[in-house]
């Protein structure tokens, strides 16, 4: 079993307008040890990776304010930022906006722990692979 401190914390950016969605969230990757940063619309999302700031994984909501999730979505991928990208939303018709927007994976409200364990297991070992 490998340790906990193997390898850096994954990074991740949770893009979400409801609060209580967010921290949620935030505790999940706060247990399985990911250090999490948040925006709470696209467009700060966006500016994020404008900044130069990279992460491992992004977790974004659909519907939010000045920028949609799936826009977003596009406009990271058009820059080129190799990071997973898993739309999230209760809206199942949230799924096909962002595979069309370059999302790697949807995942339906509310998300549960043991999803998300896997999901930053495997961008740490692709990570660690890659180091």
């Amino acid at each position: 079993m490998a340790s906990k401190n193997q390898g850096s914390a994954p990074r991740a950016l949770v893009v979400e307008d409801i609060k209580v969605d967010c921290v949620i969230l935030l505790r999940m990757l706060h247990k399985l040890n990911c250090e999490a940063t948040v925006a709470n619309n696209g467009k700060e999302a966006v500016d994020l990776f404008l900044e130069g700031k990279t992460f491992d994984i992004v977790f974004s909501d659909k519907d939010m304010p000045l920028m949609t999730g799936p826009e977003a979505v596009a406009k990271i991928r058009a820059m080129g930022a190799k990071v997973k990208i898993v739309g999230v939303s209760a809206d199942f018709g949230g799924m096909e906006a962002f595979m069309q927007a370059g999302a790697d994976v949807f995942l339906p409200k509310p998300m549960k722990l043991e999803t998300l364990e896997s999901m930053l297991q495997e961008v740490t070992s692709k990570k660690n692979m890659s180091a």
